[in-house]
């Protein structure tokens, strides 16, 4: 940064990470309660204050810069410290509840760390998990049922995106059902984008097959593959390791990823215990988003 800078504030870097996160001037507006034209504002301010564009917008989209991703991480952590600081300094104790969603697939591995820190930071909220696909959790979402949810989505301007999770073929090393024409698969729900993920693959690569398991649930889907009947497409973070990740000398091509985002109701943008459990998700989770839609 050049010498002649300005202290960076907090309402401009708060105005920054909520354009990023909603993915547009209007969802930041919502985010942070200002006007659209307010927060185009504080991001001028941040832009002069750094010397540097943080975002390069045009009429359909916004990339963020390289100045921009190095700023995003010290301003998410310059954040998190300031809520931090506060609840430990004016005594405030975070009270309520949060309605939160999660696909079997990700509870272990990512919401597991995120909840154990929550919990031992404000211990007064109570957390209300359900567990369901991705599919059935944004609807409840939309319609405010719940306040949070980790999901795959279904497309770019839903929620905030966090992360990829790479999907993998699996089979039971004791059946080798990949060597059989058509091929046995398990799938998920109707809608379930894994579903659509693993069928388009296989069309793709003009692999004959036929769905023999239908189950909403990851462990249905493991039942099946350790049971012999069929291969299943999974996330890579919920395949047990006792089951054999199958790839091109199986026969089976690669899967598309899934966008791992966090979903957020609008009902609940006034909730403090909200606030900080999205926070603590989107700081804990997020490995780097290179663009942002308009």
């Amino acid at each position: 940064m050049p010498a002649t800078s300005q202290d960076l504030q907090m309402d401009w870097l708060k105005c920054f990470v909520a354009v990023v996160d909603t993915g547009s001037l209007s969802g930041a507006a919502g985010e942070v309660h200002r006007s659209q034209s307010a927060v185009s504002m504080q991001l001028k301010k941040l832009e002069a204050a750094v010397g540097h564009r943080l975002l390069e917008r045009d009429s359909r989209s916004q990339q963020i810069t390289p100045e921009g991703q190095r700023l995003l991480s010290y301003a998410r952590r310059i954040l998190d410290l300031h809520s931090e600081a506060q609840f430990a300094l004016q005594g405030e104790e975070l009270k309520g509840s949060v309605r939160l969603g999660v696909p079997d697939d990700y509870a272990a591995k990512y919401l597991t760390p995120v909840l154990r820190r929550f919990a031992s930071r404000h211990s007064g909220v109570e957390i209300i998990l359900s567990c369901e696909q991705s599919t059935a959790l944004i609807p409840r979402v939309a319609a405010g049922e719940l306040d949070l949810a980790l999901i795959s989505r279904d497309h770019a301007r839903r929620g905030s995106l966090l992360f990829h999770e790479p999907m993998v073929w699996v089979g039971s090393e004791h059946f080798e059902l990949w060597r059989r024409d058509p091929l046995p698969i398990a799938v998920y729900e109707e809608a379930s984008l894994a579903r659509r993920g693993a069928l388009h693959a296989l069309a793709q690569q003009g692999r004959q097959h036929r769905v023999v398991y239908n189950s909403s649930s990851l462990a249905g889907q493991i039942a099946a593959v350790e049971s012999g009947l069929a291969v299943a497409a999974l996330t890579q973070c919920s395949a047990p390791p006792h089951l054999q990740v199958l790839g091109s000398k199986h026969g089976l091509g690669p899967l598309a990823p899934m966008e791992v985002a966090v979903y957020r109701s609008k009902e609940s943008r006034r909730s403090k215990a909200v606030d900080s459990l999205y926070n603590l998700l989107v700081n804990t989770l997020r490995l780097g988003q290179g663009a942002v839609a308009g």
